[in-house]
């Protein structure tokens, strides 16, 4: 189905669920208001305005967790097991917000009216969400209406394309046949016509079609200026594929510049609106921790100078987002002079293109507990709080390593790199340099402000045990 359809499908899915929570919440609020056991004898009573408050939270908090975690995503197609465990994980984080709304606004809330709650929801929601697929061709069926698309080419790029507008037809979607210079019949999954393009006018006049996609090479596309006019004029949508284009990891979208149109291709996250609340995060969370770290840092940098000559901060140059060269902050857990070891120490290098060593010996007795629990890596709140860095992304390499990088691993400067990363939870330094850096790429393709928070949240455990590191 085309993305923007799915979208409405999605709309569709947190509506229905706004409808379901609203029928829990009266369900559990008249459970527990029938509650005589002896040990739910106090009278139980939530007046209006607070059922209003609570309800809207819970509606809120359910509906926008479902679009964290993507779990309205192809929903009518999810395995049964899948669908119960993203509702359970729905309901639960749901009902936490329940509670946290009932701690802010400071009610006494009875706890089985709030498990009640819970218990309802998980249940109607499962029920309708295992009969989703049956519930949306049904509504399809009924109200809505066939989308008629014909198919500009006969290459095998326009084949497959026939293809998937055929398994797309449960959506609605009706594929009518084929365009090109001479007619003549398309073998898919059934016969169809192969039309002319010289009888495309008397088509629209003749014919429904809400749009047309053209499928063709890409030097073909200047010959049909014509095409283009004629359905401009007669306002039908058009379409262009564009995988000609050799952009095998890049999202292609629409831009304007003025009032100039611009085909892009992005490799890397472009959403500025997400970018930015990541940003936002980074900022909060950069400022929190070195409040609350600041008198540890201080009592650190102390032990730093007590135990070993030289400055308590390490200073360095690395590079960041697009390549831009900034000084990276650490505490120093390694010998005054350790750069100028380091050819000495070459020799037990034990990655390739990076440089890493497990029983490093430039490092000094303390070093070495703080490179154990990353607590040398606490500066680089700072670089955060500046912008440099990020709380997640792929890790700030040296400029020497990225001279050396490999064509396919230079992608990973297209994200600003931060404090953790995918790989850094998924086995740190006991991983080798290509596993690194197609675990980046992994994150920069899949990367979300969900992810980052998993990344987060796995990290700590992390840390707190030393696992992995080096």
């Amino acid at each position: 189905m085309f993305s923007r359809h799915y979208r409405k499908v999605k709309a569709i899915f947190g509506l229905t669920d706004v409808f379901f929570l609203t029928l829990a919440f009266f369900a559990a609020y008249q459970t527990r208001l029938r509650m005589h056991f002896e040990s739910f004898h106090e009278i139980f009573f939530i007046n209006l305005p607070i059922a209003a408050v609570l309800l809207l939270v819970s509606v809120l908090s359910w509906v926008a967790i479902g679009y964290w975690f993507n779990i309205y995503e192809k929903l009518d197609s999810a395995h049964p097991s899948v669908v119960l465990r993203d509702t359970f994980r729905q309901c639960v984080l749901g009902s936490i917000c329940v509670v946290v709304a009932e701690y802010g606004l400071r009610l006494d809330l009875s706890r089985p009216f709030v498990i009640l709650f819970a218990l309802y929801a998980w249940v109607l929601l499962c029920l309708f969400r295992l009969n989703a697929a049956r519930f949306v061709g049904a509504m399809r069926r009924e109200f809505g209406t066939a989308h008629y698309v014909m198919v500009v080419g006969s290459t095998e790029r326009a084949r497959h394309l026939g293809e998937a507008l055929e398994q797309s037809s449960d959506y609605g979607i009706r594929l009518m046949g084929f365009l090109d210079e001479a007619p003549g019949e398309i073998q898919l999954s059934k016969t169809y016509q192969q039309y002319a393009l010289s009888s495309l006018r008397d088509l629209l006049r003749g014919q429904v079609i809400d749009e047309i996609i053209f499928a063709v090479d890409s030097g073909k596309l200047s010959e049909m200026e014509e095409v283009f006019l004629l359905c401009d004029e007669e306002g039908v949508r058009t379409r262009v594929v564009v995988d000609f284009f050799p952009h095998v990891n890049s999202q292609v979208y629409l831009d304007r510049l003025g009032t100039t149109p611009l085909l892009t291709f992005s490799a890397a996250p472009h959403d500025e609106i997400r970018l930015l609340l990541k940003r936002a995060l980074d900022v909060l969370l950069a400022v929190a921790s070195l409040v609350l770290l600041l008198p540890f840092m201080l009592l650190i940098a102390l032990l730093i100078r007590l135990t070993s000559p030289g400055p308590a901060i390490f200073r360095q140059e690395r590079c960041g987002l697009n390549g831009r060269r900034f000084t990276f902050y650490k505490f120093r857990s390694m010998c005054d002079n350790a750069e100028e070891l380091k050819a000495s120490v070459m020799h037990m290098n034990q990655k390739s293109t990076a440089f890493k060593i497990s029983d490093d010996p430039r490092l000094t007795g303390l070093g070495r507990v703080l490179r154990k629990f990353s607590i040398d890596e606490w500066p680089q709140l700072w670089n955060v709080l500046r912008g440099d860095m990020s709380l997640v992304g792929p890790r700030p390499a040296v400029p020497e390593e990225v001279e050396v990088y490999q064509q396919w691993q230079r992608r990973r400067l297209r994200m600003r790199p931060g404090l953790t990363c995918l790989w850094a939870v998924s086995g740190r330094d006991t991983l080798d340099f290509d596993t690194w850096m197609k675990l980046d790429m992994q994150y920069i393709d899949t990367w979300s402000l969900a992810l980052d928070w998993k990344i987060i949240l796995r990290t700590i455990p992390r840390v707190l045990t030393g696992r992995g590191a080096s």
